[in-house]
């Protein structure tokens, strides 16, 4: 893994439109920024494109359906949106394709069901949605998918546990899924889920592994050499736990699928800093922590790295602008940290990167 010093931050010009929830994909030097939520909390049309060389922005058409909490992806010379919620709060099922070259925008075919939250991961081409929050605020168990040569969305067997905002993870022919979002529970309102789920793109099945330890809420996940990692995150109340309101936590657990099991989490590969709602990522072989929301009254600027080899977190240099609620989209040895919240509703656009060590 890269050493700590390796490190650094490249701070870019701010959006025209500042925003959280926003949708992001990074194409051949650029980042689209796509929707999301502005300063009165309703879902934008904003489209802005930075050409990172030329470290300027481009306002670009705005979508046809205005959104926020979208899924998109770049599929050739095109950037696909998928869902989100509109100007209502509604959860959508309009689909939305930017054509790059042409610079317009086309709508596609759309979701069977209106949903936010939806994880959308790509492979050959296609591209697969799992879950999501439909009109009755339920999770849903929905996967499909999308062949853009047919414009059509094709179902296949749903998730065994529902879940929205989940993270999902493509490791050779699997989709792997931890329901690291919200959950809808009865009376209990909104639990987080600890489902860890993988569907074989083969077989066109799913397979169950043991669930995550902890339920926690606005935890982080990643993936680093094959090992899942679910971060931090607020601890929520217990039988079994003398606190009596949900509280941050800077627990560690990882997965590794060759050994089917969930490492006994322990106080060592514990993160420097109790965090929830932050960006992780990987980066330089490392596992990356960014910001988010802690025990002080401000979001954090704080950034560390776990190394797989030494099993250990360091400090890393810690964000231009601690914010929280950020999204985030990688890119060649670059990882965009993008928007969220500072004060209110950011336009700050930076990335950890890898200094081209001579």
């Amino acid at each position: 893994a890269a050493g700590a010093g390796a490190f650094a931050w490249a701070a870019f010009p701010a959006m025209p439109t500042r925003r959280v929830y926003c949708s992001a994909a990074h194409r051949d030097g650029q980042l689209f920024v796509l929707g999301g939520c502005g300063g009165g909390g309703r879902a934008l049309g904003a489209a802005e494109v930075l050409d990172l060389s030329a470290q300027r922005w481009t306002v670009l058409p705005p979508l046809p359906t205005p959104r926020a909490g979208a899924a998109a992806l770049v599929l050739g010379k095109q950037i696909l949106v998928v869902g989100g919620v509109d100007v209502a709060q509604s959860p959508l099922a309009s689909v939305e394709v930017y054509h790059v070259d042409e610079g317009k925008w086309e709508k596609k075919a759309a979701l069977a069901q209106p949903s936010m939250g939806i994880s959308a991961v790509q492979r050959d081409g296609a591209v697969y949605a799992l879950g999501g929050m439909g009109v009755d605020t339920s999770p849903q168990a929905l996967v499909r998918v999308y062949e853009p040569a047919k414009d059509h969305w094709q179902p296949l067997p749903s998730m065994p546990t529902p879940c929205y905002g989940a993270s999902a993870f493509l490791q050779g022919n699997k989709i792997f899924v931890l329901g690291s979002g919200l959950c809808t529970g009865g009376r209990q309102g909104k639990l987080p889920v600890t489902a860890f789920e993988a569907f074989d793109l083969e077989t066109r099945s799913w397979t169950r592994y043991p669930s995550m330890p902890s339920r926690r809420a606005f935890a982080a996940c990643a993936m680093a050499d094959g090992v899942v990692f679910s971060l931090g995150g607020l601890q929520q109340p217990g039988p079994h736990n003398f606190y009596s309101r949900p509280h941050f936590v800077n627990t560690v657990e990882m997965f590794d699928p060759a050994q089917g099991a969930w490492s006994k989490s322990s106080r060592a590969i514990r993160m420097r800093e109790k965090r929830a709602d932050f960006v992780a990522g990987c980066l330089g072989g490392r596992v990356v922590a960014v910001g988010g929301l802690g025990n002080q009254s401000c979001p954090l600027d704080s950034v560390e790295g776990f190394s797989l080899s030494r099993k250990k977190w360091e400090p890393l240099p810690p964000m231009p602008t601690g914010r929280c609620s950020c999204s985030s989209c990688p890119a060649p040895s670059l990882l965009f940290v993008i928007g969220g919240v500072a004060q209110g509703p950011s336009g700050a656009v930076e990335a950890l990167c890898l200094r081209e060590v001579p």
